[in-house]
């Protein structure tokens, strides 16, 4: 048997100033933006560059409950993992793009790991796993 996890819902306020901090600040690729006229929606979905691993589905809120998730998806937690094969020349081009860091760089047992918002609020780890790690092997 052969499952995988396809898509991340992240909820957001507005779909081109989603696409607009993602692909130009993190260098997301856009792959795919179809508008769904019988849901009058998009189905957006970004992806790491060179990923072929989970994507994000940019979903905007259209009630009030989902508006109150936007930017808190895991109630302050760190929400999203940006797995990494060089930590110091991503974390370099994340901060001249103006990501504000909220923990700075950091070496742990696993790897080297700073916590970064996104545009709504959400954290999210930018993470280089160290030789020997369980996910090592799984950012490639």
């Amino acid at each position: 048997m052969i499952q995988s996890i396809v898509h991340i819902a992240l909820v957001v306020n507005d779909y081109d100033e989603a696409i607009d901090f993602y692909t130009k600040k993190l260098h997301f690729e856009l792959v795919e933006d179809t508008y769904q006229p019988e849901q009058n929606k998009r189905w957006v979905v970004v992806s790491p560059p060179s990923s072929n691993g989970t994507t994000i589905l940019l979903a905007k809120a259209t009630k009030k409950v989902q508006e109150s998730f936007i930017g808190n998806q895991a109630g302050r937690r760190v929400f999203l993992f940006l797995g990494t094969d060089n930590f110091d020349r991503d974390y370099s081009e994340i901060v001249n793009e103006g990501v504000e860091f909220v923990r700075p760089p950091k070496v742990q047992e696993y790897g080297k790991v700073a916590v970064f918002k996104d545009l709504y609020g959400n954290l999210w780890d930018l993470i280089e796993f160290v030789p020997g790690h369980p996910m090592f092997n799984r950012v490639k």
